[in-house]
């Protein structure tokens, strides 16, 4: 009651409590100021440009104020309000004095400056050129233009040399942390919950506003998802028009992609004229523009996905997974920068795995890649491993950079400098004093031989050392470092068995990692100067590369961190090449029992899962393998005599042995030699593809 008595009118009021709200723009406020009150201001036109909701209008309001405190004479248009004709600005100019000799223009008074104000000068973009080169050069040589809209100003009044020494233009972003929680406190909201809505508006101005006014009156703000309310709020703010469903389809996959190029939207969409929508993305206010493509403002980015999510469950399915295949081509056909940049696009997809603490900095994720140390980074490696984790982490560092120099990669801050760095070694290739010196080399590899030892040609690899020079193994460029490495990992190493990766203080990433299928390795902790870190395990002879890929997308679009057991396939069985050759020779001579081929030990093997496809691996499957591998032996024709052996016996085969002998008209001696032969090469045949993949 006291503040509505300290005030004459409703109008003042209500200045009052918008002067309370209005937070930051600190810089943008003191730049107009200066122009303001300065005999020769550095520039005549203020071009402020951003997004819908992000405050523009409410930015004008201060400068209005500013302006009529400074004794200036203030006009002030809106576009939404105006017909795009000359006429009609020129008649809302009304208030001003127009000369009917030369046509300039003057305040109503000739005391004091002359401030022109635009809002939504989006709707008045016919005007444009009107505005640039016959009304604002009819103004004093003093006045003041602010011009406040969605886009950028047109290149016309850049390349005009005039122009552009008068020009200066603010491209109007979303308020810090602080000073989103600033604006909260002046809301009356709870300050135990501050950090949520922070979080869930990314500073983002209307956002917050909206989710204020429904926590001041007892209502909920989920942070995960948004409420329809609020999306379809924002949504009318950021899409007030969209042309067409191309044009919508191409603006939720704007949502969902880190970045969205021509190509995405060709393939995935099946748009013929995908530059026409690509350039319609890139005119939204909302959709920023890099060299990789075009992406959304952060906050329209979580409007759009979530209510595509709950509008339509299914077309955000279909949609993810035809994003996710494009993706996964770009990642298998690429090397390098490009493999990398492919690799962020992939993991950004599932940045919202519900319920589970991610360690990716996500502001971060996509704009810094790791790359191969030199040997001038040594010192400065070592320098924050000691620093972080003690003179003895140091000491095993120094030794690995000795042995595997090839697996330290840095990822470099803007000035050069070392900001993180992630150690990656290939365990099969240390010798054994080597992995015995090292207490996580040496756990990882103990619980690989316990669990399923490599097999001849296998490899094992292990993120050992993991230090960000600001948050450790924290969400930071460093631990996102180790997610695109080991993506390169497992798409470029031959017959990889095994990785680990290993964090100080494990517990915290748990359930991330089980999520992510590499859980924690039970009986894998270790110690290094009394602190203690874990091992998490994935081996991918059972779940190989393209499974792992398509258990987490259906995490994800399950919105479960767990699966149930109904859609959990077994794990693949990791045979030792003794196994495998006994389960071979049983599944030959099988080969007419389908009943027991399906309960041969092969048909839980890579080699057969490979050969299935997106089918259920049976008896017929081996079968069909087994049947395969014996055509083989018609490569060579000095072999014929062996596949004929093997055929006879178990493909077509005869009553007995000496039959089949007698059949092929052999004596039964040479017969049995032609069938050893033959069998074994049968088995080195199926041993080869198991180890090392179908396309050998």
């Amino acid at each position: 009651m006291t503040e509505i008595g300290s005030v004459g009118t409703l109008g003042e009021l209500l200045a009052s409590r918008r002067r309370r709200r209005f937070v930051g723009r600190t810089s943008e406020v003191e730049l107009f100021r200066v122009a303001l009150e300065s005999p020769e201001p550095p520039f005549l036109l203020l071009d402020i440009h951003g997004p819908p909701g992000i405050g523009k209008t409410r930015l004008l309001d201060v400068y209005a104020e500013l302006a009529t405190e400074a004794g200036a004479s203030v006009a002030r248009l809106d576009g939404r309000d105006l017909v795009p004709s000359p006429p009609a600005v020129l008649q809302a100019l009304g208030a001003l004095e127009v000369s009917e000799l030369d046509g300039t223009i003057a305040g109503p008074s000739h005391d004091g400056r002359l401030v022109i104000m635009f809002d939504t000068y989006e709707r008045l973009a016919p005007l444009d050129d009107w505005v640039r080169t016959w009304l604002l050069p009819r103004l004093p040589a003093t006045a003041l233009t602010v011009i406040a809209g969605r886009a950028a100003p047109d290149s016309a009044w850049r390349s005009d040399p005039a122009w552009r020494e008068l020009l200066r233009v603010v491209s109007l972003r979303n308020l810090s942390p602080d000073d989103s929680r600033t604006y909260l406190h002046a809301c009356g909201v709870d300050p135990g919950r501050h950090d949520q809505l922070v979080q869930l508006a990314h500073g983002h101005p209307l956002a917050l506003s909206l989710l204020a006014d429904v926590v001041v009156r007892g209502g909920e703000a989920a942070a995960d998802p948004l409420t329809p309310d609020l999306v379809g709020t924002l949504l009318r703010r950021f899409v007030e028009t969209v042309p067409s469903g191309d044009h919508r389809r191409a603006l939720e996959m704007c949502a969902l992609a880190r970045v969205t190029t021509e190509a995405l939207l060709r393939e995935v969409l099946g748009l013929e004229d995908a530059h026409q929508a690509f350039g319609w993305l890139r005119e939204l206010s909302f959709v920023e523009s890099e060299s990789e493509g075009v992406y959304p403002h952060d906050l329209a980015r979580d409007a759009l996905e979530a209510d595509l999510r709950w509008r339509d469950p299914d077309g955000y399915r279909q949609l993810i997974r035809g994003v996710r295949g494009h993706i996964n081509r770009r990642m298998q056909t690429s090397g390098g920068q490009e493999q990398q940049r492919a690799i962020a696009d992939a993991k950004y997809l599932f940045r919202r795995l519900p319920g589970v603490p991610s360690p990716v900095d996500w502001a971060a994720w996509g704009h810094q890649y790791p790359e191969p140390a030199r040997p001038a980074d040594r010192e400065p490696i070592l320098d924050l491993v000691l620093a972080w984790e003690g003179e003895a982490s140091s000491t095993i560092t120094a030794r690995w950079w000795e042995r595997q120099p090839e697996g330290f990669f840095v990822v470099r801050g803007r000035d050069s400098g070392i900001a993180g760095f992630v150690v990656v070694l290939d365990l099969t290739r240390a010798s054994a004093e080597d992995i015995a010196a090292d207490p996580g080399a040496r756990s990882a590899w103990d619980y690989a031989e316990r669990h399923g030892a490599p097999r001849p040609t296998e490899t094992i690899t292990q993120s050992r050392f993991i230090v960000d020079r600001d948050a450790y193994q924290g969400p930071s460029p460093a631990l996102n470092a180790v997610a695109t490495l080991a993506m390169q990992r497992y798409l470029g190493t031959p017959n990889l068995a095994w990785d680990f990766l290993t964090l100080a203080d494990p517990e915290r990433w748990d359930a991330y990692f089980a999520a992510a299928d590499q859980p924690r390795a039970d009986g894998a902790d270790f110690w290094v100067d009394g602190r203690r870190y874990g091992v998490f395990a994935h081996d991918f002879r059972q779940v190989p590369m393209g499974a792992l890929l398509e258990r987490i997308t259906e995490r994800a679009l399950a919105q479960e961190t767990t699966p149930s057991p109904s859609t959990i396939k077994p794990a693949l069985l990791v045979l030792s090449q003794k196994e495998f050759d006994d389960s071979t020779r049983q599944a030959l001579r099988d080969l007419r029992r389908p009943d027991l081929l399906a309960r041969n030990p092969l048909l839980r093997t890579r080699l057969v899962h490979d050969r299935a496809g997106e089918e259920e691996p049976s008896g017929a499957t081996l079968a069909t393998l087994l049947a395969a591998a014996v055509e083989t032996l018609r490569e060579h024709p000095r072999d014929d005599k062996l596949r004929l052996a093997v055929e006879r016996t178990y493909v077509h085969p005869a009553a007995t042995q000496e039959r089949a002998a007698a059949a092929l008209g052999l004596p039964f001696s040479t017969y049995r030699r032609h069938l050893t032969q033959g069998v074994n090469r049968v088995v080195a045949w199926l041993w080869d593809q198991e180890v090392y993949g179908k396309h050998h």
